[in-house]
């Protein structure tokens, strides 16, 4: 079962910030409970040495803070209290003062007072110093602020020990996929990872099968390659070995003609997989396709051979599409078809090019009057050198490849089918047209 790494994150941080507030806040509540403890004490003692009579005081004094046995004068709550006008009014305070808080000027600094009026015209003033005042309050906000700035430091080093851990899975694939060979590329694991991260990991998985299909395709393409052109090169050197040992004149000549049809078919081999290599590393430029020009002009291209061994080479329009994509392409993939089915159509037999529309699509196809291809071989045609057992063409297996290849470049797709009419097969490349709304140019249209 995987589980959301943001769901985690969120809990596990929530649980520390709120594990950190919780120890914040017991912290500041002892704090500043002791220290209500101590000035309400402080307030106590006070009290009593206000109330204990003191001859000392001078005539212009206010009544201060009294020396009694246990209270210091270095207590921060100092107070005095002056009624008048029994008492002698203080120098610092204004003979009309108002009832209310003032702050005052005293000689020995500033003072916050509170006069209150009482029956009978009497008036009663409490003070106390306010450097006192702020003395008590500095402490009492530091009590306070210092077990937060205490846990600052915690809760950082707990959040990044945090991430750090639930990012552990996400850093152990990434070492995984470092350390996997550029030849074997394996899966990783897709268990016991975040859901956030699974469908990434899924992602890279599949480009991993991909990459190593194509590797194996490439591998594959390789050998086969290598296995094409050696047939035909120890062909030419048998064949050039018999052309040194013929006798006379009519033996070269004779020698001669396999020796010139080795040598075209290396040719053409050798064509073919240069045109294979470019179709798949080139990226085309896109441009309209007038699809019935080109198929005309090809036709104009392979018509003389198709006289030549006797087949009826024709176009047939049921539509006049427009397509999006490199007309380049296009006729490889065209050429591709027709030479295929002129190569293995027999003299006397029919080679069609039909274009038409279904719907949003064009569609062109390549009818023949050949032997056919089994249903069951029509897909694996269009792999790289592959031919049919028993074929009577001469072909490397490398037309319909490149066609499927070009294709899937110009966005379309191309499949073989059997013709509904009799014996024969039907090439067909099928693309969306760049006349319909929403047809963009990169679509790919699976045949």
């Amino acid at each position: 079962m995987r589980s959301s790494l943001q769901r985690r994150l969120t809990g596990i941080l929530a649980l520390a910030i709120v594990v950190a507030g919780l120890v914040a806040a017991s912290a500041s509540f002892v704090f500043g409970y002791l220290e209500a403890q101590e000035l309400q004490d402080d307030t106590l003692r006070q009290i009593a040495a206000l109330s204990a009579p003191n001859a000392a005081d001078g005539p212009n004094d206010a009544p201060r803070l009294r020396t009694l046995p246990g209270v210091s004068r270095e207590y921060e709550s100092r107070i005095t209290v002056t009624r008048l006008p029994a008492d002698v009014r203080p120098t610092w305070l204004p003979a009309a003062a108002a009832p209310g808080f003032h702050t005052l000027e005293d000689p020995d600094g500033a003072l916050r007072a509170f006069v209150r009026n009482l029956p009978h015209g009497e008036r009663i003033v409490v003070a106390q110093r306010t450097d006192l005042r702020d003395e008590i309050a500095l402490n009492g906000a530091l009590r306070t602020l210092v077990p937060v700035i205490l846990l600052l430091p915690l809760l950082a080093w707990l959040t990044a020990r945090i991430v750090a851990a639930e990012l552990a899975p996400v850093r152990r694939l990434a070492q995984r996929l470092d350390a996997q060979p550029a030849d074997v590329l394996a899966p990783l694991p897709v268990t016991d990872i975040p859901d956030e991260v699974s469908s990434f990991v899924s992602a890279i998985n599949r480009l991993l099968e991909r990459v190593n299909r194509l590797m194996g395709e490439q591998r594959r393409f390789v050998a086969d390659a290598a296995h094409e052109l050696r047939s035909p090169l120890t062909a030419l050197s048998l064949q050039a070995q018999n052309l040194g040992n013929a006798e006379s004149l009519d033996a070269v000549k004779e020698r001669l003609a396999p020796l010139k049809t080795g040598l075209e078919r290396a040719q053409r081999l050798t064509g073919q997989l240069l045109t294979l290599a470019k179709t798949q590393a080139d990226a085309a430029e896109r441009t309209e396709i007038d699809v019935p020009h080109v198929i005309r002009a090809l036709i104009a291209d392979f018509l003389p051979p198709a006289r030549v061994r006797g087949i009826d080479l024709g176009m047939e329009e049921r539509g006049k599409p427009t397509l999006v994509g490199s007309s380049d392409v296009l006729r490889l993939i065209l050429s591709n078809a027709i030479d295929n089915a002129l190569r293995y159509t027999p003299p006397g037999g029919d080679v069609t090019v039909r274009v038409a529309t279904e719907g949003d699509d064009a569609i062109i196809e390549v009818i023949d009057t050949g032997p056919g291809i089994p249903e069951s071989e029509r897909t694996r045609a269009f792999d790289a050198f592959y031919r049919l057992e028993g074929s009577a063409g001469n072909g490397s297996g490398l037309g319909l490849a490149i066609a499927r290849d070009a294709a899937l470049r110009l966005g379309g797709g191309v499949s073989l089918h059997a013709r509904g009419d009799g014996a024969g097969l039907v090439f067909r490349y099928r693309q969306r047209r760049a006349d319909r709304p929403g047809s963009p140019a990169d679509h790919l249209i699976v045949p």
